[in-house]
């Protein structure tokens, strides 16, 4: 699918999708192509504005510095990492950027809530641009502010899983640690998305025009991301800090149990050699002929489980 953006007034406004007769022209006066999911024929047209192949999803994904950050005869290539989220799980994908003096290409798969976003908000006349360079820096701010809000929302499912293992008695801890690892898993997303964007901004700065306006948003850009970063750094060790305790409650609930069957055993031992003693079958046993042997040896048992459980109260052990 491809879908055209121009630049109207200093906004970009989505055009409608041209008919196929019409798509060229409509695409080399678009401002922004966003292919998604493109057909071998979208591929081709779009392979008008490239002296090169659009790129194919494998290249897309290679983790080289040299293959996601370059510059050639097409224009300034940045690949970036963008959150997407599946089945209450989160994961990363994968965006090409291509910037050229007079659009801008991405490639990506799959539907991304920020390109979302950004489609609803284009429909508003909300996202300002006056140039391709600003747009790319527009998707980056915009990505940064859905990456704080989701960084909030984990510290508010973090404050909960807190109460959970620290001050509910009744807890289901081991709920609690597979919430905790859920939000580690998630908080790792984000994190890998926020060392790329710095990457990519990093690497438009040196790329961009000196006197380019777009400069000073990306430097404000790489502001926000230093602060998200510190804060991702404060919840994976409030993670780690709540696994780490979760753990410790159920190594104590499970030593309480232990401990129960341990007195338990020593309680009975006593009693069990006593009745063991007289469980014997030899001929000659004193205590055999004795008229109150049996109640004898009944107490001396009940005695005998007493006397040990009364010493662990008496050191507190109990």
């Amino acid at each position: 699918m491809l879908r055209t953006f121009e630049i109207s007034g200093q906004t970009i406004v989505e055009r409608s999708t041209p008919e196929p007769a019409d798509q060229a022209a409509r695409l080399a006066a678009a401002s922004w192509i966003d292919a998604q999911d493109p057909t071998t024929d979208e591929r081709e047209i779009l392979g008008r504005f490239l002296s090169d192949e659009l790129p194919e999803s494998d290249d897309v994904e290679e983790i080289e510095s040299s293959a996601r950050y370059f510059v050639d005869a097409d224009g300034i290539h940045v690949h970036s990492l963008f959150l997407s989220q599946s089945e209450g799980r989160h994961d990363t994908d994968t965006v090409a950027f291509i910037l050229q003096h007079d659009r801008l290409i991405t490639f990506r798969e799959g539907d991304l809530a920020d390109f979302r976003l950004l489609r609803m908000r284009a429909r508003r006349h909300q996202v300002e641009a006056d140039s391709p360079a600003a747009l790319l820096a527009t998707i980056f701010e915009q990505k940064v502010e859905n990456l704080a809000d989701t960084v909030e929302d984990i510290h508010f499912k973090l404050e909960q899983v807190s109460h959970l293992v620290l001050e509910d008695e009744e807890a289901d801890l081991e709920d609690a640690i597979d919430r905790l690892a859920k939000l580690e898993d998630s908080n790792g997303k984000i994190r890998l998305c926020l060392m790329d964007t710095q990457r990519s901004i990093s690497f438009l700065l040196r790329h961009l025009p000196a006197r380019s306006p777009v400069r000073d948003t990306a430097r404000e850009i790489l502001h926000d991301l230093d602060t998200l970063m510190s804060h991702i750094a404060f919840l994976f060790d409030k993670i780690n800090f709540l696994m780490d305790s979760t753990q410790g409650f159920i190594n104590i609930e499970q030593n309480q149990i232990i401990k129960i069957f341990s007195i338990a055993a020593v309680v009975f031992l006593p009693p069990t050699l006593i009745a063991s003693i007289y469980g014997m079958n030899f001929q000659h046993m004193p205590e055999l002929a004795l008229t109150y042997g049996y109640p004898i040896a009944l107490v001396a048992m009940v005695l005998a489980g007493i006397a040990p459980y009364a010493y662990f109260k008496y050191k507190n052990w109990l």
